[in-house]
């Protein structure tokens, strides 16, 4: 499998969907190979791992097409499961990983007086986000976007710069330097003993030689049993295994990206609250001051745990050449983020974390009507909450509501919907953002199916252990599996429920 590096374009959000041009048209790469349009064979999904390491996968490519520019990519980070897939946003950010490095299969190329090769075609098997592209002017100076005006100009390159300039071009002249004695050998003149190609016979001999021994080497007319139609004698062939799995579409409530998400190190948090403030009074001169003292209280929240094992034949794991073994941990990491994510919206059981929905201090807003949504009533709800985290506040509903959300109009016939015009920027409902919760109930009677609120200031996440896989291959081994244990720590809960609002399809 071959893996090169190249210059890259590459942006992240908060929410971690990760854009990028896995390769530019029109160019060489440092070692002067090149692949035109037309070229890449895609999957309809790959994993996003670091640094060609198929045990960090951190999150999956969900999309990638030939543009005029080159091949363009998009994909999403798991940041709401695993800790990993954080990370390499936080590197990107500051600029520590800058550049997309492919793995493919090529099914030939063509060599360039240049030295370097054409890919024809070829199959991608793998996108890296990497720390050193091959090229020193790759670095990215915006986690937003990043045009060729942003990259830096080799003469301008810091000493570090430097150094990786000068030792990714002696590497280079390493490799030139073997694929000149390489291509010597094969140019070489045929010795003069013939060892070229026999007569037909003689090769026909051979075959049947290797396929029923020295008794019937001389027949030259065999059969075989056919299989495949694609060679001569019809010739039994094997078997062939894609290296590619088909998914199922995960999705979860993203949460994390709006809570305040923090790090424990215990099995529970006790949080102090004020719970009233002192009873100051006006009084006049020369009169008696009355004493007074806020109240206090206290409030819990535990840790729970998270917990599966997945059991895979060892003839999977080494015949699939670990590509089972990854698929394991990306199910892994997409279910334990989806179970959490719906934990976080309407936990109930106790071995759970506790959801917002399910919190009784949320005060509920009446709609006035059982079945139809009121653009009267989101105004009202909107504005029932106190100010300073009305202004900060999101919405949360699923699909379906904002589906009919999108039909409301106000007094003056203007959508409640307003579509963003800013790259970047959610669309917002009276001017405030939406985040489409898939866990959030449909319009119905007695139902909740909207909820407004500060999400930093009200709902707390405390990370415990982040999502662990651990391979065993020992407890099975008389019967021919590993088994995969995966495991996560995390406690959430309501602390502020006079943050958040919620609406009631009701008339009363």
């Amino acid at each position: 499998m071959e893996k090169l590096e190249i210059k890259a374009e590459v942006s992240i959000d908060d929410a971690g969907t990760i854009t990028g041009l896995a390769w530019p048209f029109g160019s060489a790469d440092s070692v002067g190979d090149i692949i035109e349009k037309g070229a890449f064979s895609l999957p309809p999904a790959l994993p996003i791992v670091m640094e060609h390491d198929q045990k960090q996968v951190v999150g999956i490519w969900e999309s990638a097409s030939e543009t005029d520019a080159g091949l363009e990519v998009k994909g999403r980070l798991f940041v709401e499961g695993i800790a990993p897939a954080r990370a390499a946003r936080d590197l990107m950010r500051n600029g520590r990983v800058t550049g997309l490095s492919i793995g493919f299969k090529s099914d030939g190329f063509d060599k360039l007086p240049t030295g370097g090769r054409k890919f024809n075609s070829l199959t991608v098997t793998e996108i890296s986000l990497c720390r050193r592209p091959v090229h020193p002017g790759a670095r990215i100076t915006s986690v937003k976007s990043i045009n060729q005006e942003t990259r830096m100009d080799p003469e301008t390159i810091d000493e570090t710069a430097q150094l990786e300039l000068k030792a990714a071009n002696d590497n280079i002249a390493k490799l030139t330097a073997r694929l000149d004695k390489v291509e010597a050998k094969a140019n070489r003149p045929v010795a003069a003993n013939d060892n070229g190609d026999g007569p037909a016979e003689t090769t026909i001999a051979f075959g049947n030689y290797l396929r029923t021994g020295s008794k019937d080497a001389g027949s030259l007319e065999r059969k075989a049993l056919t299989v495949a139609n694609d060679a001569p004698n019809y010739v039994l062939a094997p078997k062939e295994v894609s290296d590619e799995f088909i998914r199922n579409l995960v999705e979860w409530s993203p949460v994390r990206a709006i809570a305040d998400v923090r790090t424990i190190n215990s099995h529970t948090i006790v949080l102090p609250k004020r719970t009233g403030i002192t009873n100051a009074k006006w009084t006049g001169e020369a009169v008696t001051t009355e004493a007074s003292q806020p109240a206090f209280d206290q409030m819990e929240i535990p840790v729970k745990e998270l917990t599966t094992f997945v059991d895979l034949s060892n003839w999977m794991v080494e015949d699939s050449a670990e590509v089972a073994e990854r698929e394991v941990r990306l199910a892994l990491a997409e279910d334990f983020a989806k179970k959490e994510g719906t934990a976080f919206v309407n936990g109930t059981a106790a071995a759970e974390v506790k959801g917002f929905m399910a919190d009784v201090g949320i005060a509920a807003h009446v709609n006035g009507h059982a079945t139809v949504l009121s653009a009267d009533a989101l105004i009202k709800m909107l504005y029932s909450l106190p100010g300073a985290f009305r202004n900060r506040g999101t919405w949360a509903m699923n699909g379906t509501t904002l589906a009919t959300l999108r039909t409301l109009k106000d007094g003056q016939g203007n959508y409640l919907w307003q579509p963003s015009y800013q790259a970047g920027q959610p669309e917002s409902i009276l001017g405030r953002p939406v985040i489409e919760m898939l866990d959030m109930p449909d319009v119905a009677a007695n139902a909740f199916p909207i909820a407004y609120g500060d999400f930093k200031a009200g709902y707390r996440i405390y990370d415990r252990v982040d999502l662990a896989i651990l391979s065993n291959p020992f407890i099975l081994a008389t019967e021919g599996q590993t088994r995969f244990h995966a495991r996560r720590r995390v406690g959430a809960g309501v602390v502020r429920p006079d943050a958040f609002r919620k609406l009631k399809m009701a008339t009363s």
